[in-house]
């Protein structure tokens, strides 16, 4: 291999020394099985019988010239035999269960279950709502019948169960349970049968399986260890270790995603790497032979995957493992490809839906960049003066994100720009934050104080992956909007497809750098040395914080705003406020106290001084009170109650209090979703800009008794109620007659907000609406015309409709 070679001639050069007879085999396996997912099990019996036909015919041309690919062959005809029989027919038992008509019928049903999973937060649910943990994700397979409406019927099929936290946080993979509750159709594209929203906690529970409770034992001995260290910390590290993220801060989260980073907080080939890496340098320092270090190194894989559970993709990483260490015994090298093979082939036909899984073609395609292009490209960097060490770091999350970025973009609808370079900056720190978490997870529970010890060795890796992460999450351009679906996704693929090809040309290498450089120069002055958010003199910005509300106003002294709600979880409001260059906040109101207005609050007092906290009178749901009235306490922050008729004030800005009005402190403490909307603190804030009237969600019946109290509405801003659901009276949008409407709602959520008949009516009292699901971050503004809107990257102008 000539180091001093094109990094980009990787179609020839990566693929010499390979061996690719498995590859046709595994093609077969996991492309018709995604077919039959997609379109039918039959496609997944014709693909089966199609391999074994052109197996056959090859392997009698193969014989005649003695060629090397006759096993290569062979495999690929066992592949289609497994593909068009056994996998094509659990498709078809799945197409064909009797659980799916009833869960199309959207019958209740009670069913006997066995777990497979650990139960997990829905994804997407906000701070609040997973501290109290409202829903939880339970992957299960239902036990021979289960009675659905008046009808028994058999199933043998998987079921997705939504679950409310009490009784089944606890639960562990292999425990039988009975669930009930209302059935929905599955997904397409899975082998999942049915949906259960299960009522109520599960009944008839059966112990789990030893060893899954010996390994929850040793994975809350190593939350229990953790509690020495920060919070955000001690949530991240059993991440690391064993993919335990039920601690986990959403905000570090958040930030994971945004810089490319969250793939170190599911257990993956990288763990497995560390850990049977770790082994077998310990016992090749010892001298010990090949294959009783393999033999060693499976042992202790064999303990990581159970540690872990069985989740897709610890399978996927001990399954890829295993067969590595085989390759080893055996004494074979350059074996990583046919591993692959293999490995994608075995798990496709062990669990077919894994065929449609995104996190298993994410897997798959960063193992075949780590295999086909880091090396070549690492020599390439080694050949021009790059010490190898730093050359491989780069090479490897490089290849990594040329493989995966069409799958992300198709999939996620955007691309993290800064992936790369967080990664090569974490790359450093993973591997012993992993070992030493691994060694304290053994050892604690015999011995606490050395346990202690080893997890505060993770500490600075810890606090240094976060930083990282932190610093990506929030890097100008971090995170780029991409067309999702297919077509983003082969967008993706053909734009990376070009730009390797341009690499490969001379002069096509000096027009990427010249464009590069003309990138840096014209759009990091523009983006960070004169930003072009947020506007000079804004008064109020209505923050994009996804489903729920924050609304920032200005008190005319530099760096100093009151928040109104803080959104559903902490990163969007800190990100905003951030923007914004808030460091000091005189006050918080909360509205009232549902999850999407009071899931942000613990962001907002990091690096910021908070003056208070104001509610109304309600104390509903009692969980959220708690928190919020804890959290205050921890702190050391003032926990106000504000009163109809208080008028408070600072420089460039007055906020009377005008509601609630119809509420009493005895009902908000009702748990009643609609009292405690109605419920919600109104607040009418004077700005430069003019009147703003901040109604939280109050719905019709607090709209009404506002105006028959002969409460002044008027106001040339109005932060929609609700989300600009339908609950808003005609008549209420007229009292109010605002100039401009600011909806905050998130993308793509469930409950239809906005509702057309509600932007209708804004559009006719003469209001422009902006909305921060479509417009982002907005600011309201006054200049020489009056009042203005600015909706985040776009320039200043009137009100729009």
């Amino acid at each position: 291999m000539n180091p001093s070679a094109d990094p980009s001639e990787v179609d020839t050069a990566s693929w010499r020394g390979q061996d690719l007879r498995l590859l046709p085999a595994a093609a077969t396996a996991w492309l018709g099985t995604l077919s039959g997912l997609l379109a039918g099990w039959w496609i997944t019996m014709l693909c089966g019988a199609a391999a074994v036909v052109l197996a056959i015919i090859a392997g009698v041309r193969a014989r005649r010239t003695a060629s090397r690919w006759v096993a290569g062959l062979g495999a690929l005809a066992v592949l289609g035999v497994l593909t068009a029989g056994p996998v094509a027919l659990r498709i078809r038992a799945a197409e064909h269960d009797d659980l799916r008509a009833a869960a199309a019928r959207g019958s209740d049903a009670t069913t006997t279950v066995v777990v497979t999973e650990r139960p997990r937060p829905v994804r997407g649910a906000g701070y609040a709502d997973r501290r109290a943990g409202t829903r939880l994700m339970v992957i299960a397979a239902t036990v021979g019948t289960a009675v659905a409406g008046e009808r028994v019927v058999d199933s043998a099929g998987r079921i997705l169960l939504l679950a409310p936290a009490e009784g089944w946080t606890d639960l562990l993979p292999g425990q039988q349970v009975t669930a009930s509750g209302r059935l929905a159709p599955a997904k397409g594209a899975e082998l999942t049968v049915a949906v259960l929203s299960v009522r109520g906690p599960p009944s008839a529970v059966a112990p789990a399986p030893w060893w899954q409770r010996a390994a929850e034992s040793l994975r809350t001995g190593l939350r229990e260890l953790c509690a020495v260290l920060p919070e955000e910390e001690a949530g991240l590290v059993p991440g690391l270790v064993v993919g335990d993220t039920s601690t986990l801060s959403p905000r570090v989260e958040h930030e994971f995603t945004d810089s490319g980073m969250s793939h170190l907080m599911a257990v993956s080939g990288g763990n497995v790497a560390i850990v049977c890496g770790s082994i077998l340098l310990l016992l090749r320092v010892l001298r010990v032979g090949p294959r009783t270090s393999a033999a060693a190194a499976a042992v202790g894989l064999a303990g990581f995957v159970v540690l872990a559970g069985p989740a897709p993709s610890v399978l996927r990483a001990g399954v890829m493992g295993a067969v590595g260490l085989l390759a080893l015994a055996l004494g074979r090298r350059g074996s990583a490809l046919p591993a692959l093979a293999f490995a994608v082939a075995g798990l496709v036909v062990a669990d077919p839906a894994m065929a449609a899984d995104f996190g298993f073609a994410l897997s798959v395609l960063a193992t075949a960049g780590l295999v086909l292009l880091a090396p070549r490209w690492a020599d390439w960097l080694v050949g021009r003066g790059v010490p190898a060490g730093y050359a491989e770091g780069l090479a490897i999350p490089l290849a990594a994100f040329v493989m995966t970025a069409p799958v992300i973009a198709g999939m996620a609808g955007s691309v993290s720009l800064v992936s790369v370079l967080t990664n090569v900056l974490a790359a450093p720190v993973v591997a012993p934050a992993t070992v030493f978490g691994v060694l304290a997870t053994a050892v604690g529970p015999w011995w606490p104080s050395a346990g202690r010890l080893l997890v505060r060795l993770t500490e600075p890796e810890a606090s240094w992956l976060i930083t990282v992460a932190r610093h990506g999450a929030r890097a100008p351009g971090a995170v780029v909007d991409w067309p999702d679906g297919w077509w983003g996704g082969l967008l993706a693929a053909g734009l990376l497809s070009v730009l390797l090809v341009v690499v490969r040309l001379r002069h096509g290498r000096i027009l990427l750098a010249v464009a590069l450089a003309t990138g840096l120069v014209v759009f990091v002055p523009v983006r960070v040395l004169a930003p072009a958010w947020p506007p000079s003199a804004w008064n109020a910005v209505a923050c994009d914080v996804g489903q729920g509300d924050a609304v920032a106003l200005a008190t005319g002294e530099p760096g100093r705003a009151v928040l109104v709600d803080t959104g559903p979880e902490p990163g969007p409001v800190d990100e905003c406020l951030s923007r914004l260059g808030v460091d000091r906040v005189p006050l918080i109101v909360l509205s009232h106290l549902h999850a999407d207005h009071i899931g942000g609050l613990g962001s907002v007092f990091e690096g910021r001084s908070v003056g208070a906290v104001a509610v109304g009178p309600g104390r509903a749901p009692a969980w959220a009170w708690q928190q919020v009235a804890d959290e205050t306490a921890r702190r050391g922050i003032p926990l106000l109650e504000l009163e109809i008729g208080q008028r408070l004030e600072w420089q460039a800005l007055s906020l009377d209090v005008l509601g609630p009005r119809y509420v009493t402190r005895r009902s908000v403490r009702e748990q009643d979703g609609t009292v405690i909307n109605n419920g919600s603190v109104v607040l009418r804030a004077g700005t430069p800009a003019g009147r703003l009237l901040l109604t939280g969600d109050i719905e019709l019946a607090a709209q009404a008794d506002l105006m028959a109290e002969g409460a002044d509405l008027r106001a040339e801003i109005l932060k929609v109620p609700h989300h600009g659901s339908r609950y808003t009276a005609p008549d209420f949008l007229n009292a109010v007659a605002p100039r401009a409407a600011l909806v905050s709602v998130g993308a793509g959520n469930t409950y239809g907000h906005p509702n057309k008949s509600t932007l209708d009516n804004l559009v006719a009292v003469g209001a422009s609406v902006a909305r921060t699901d479509t417009d982002g971050d907005t600011a309201v503004i006054a200049d020489g015309r009056g009042l203005a809107l600015v909706r985040r990257g776009e320039p200043r102008g009137p009100p729009r409709s």
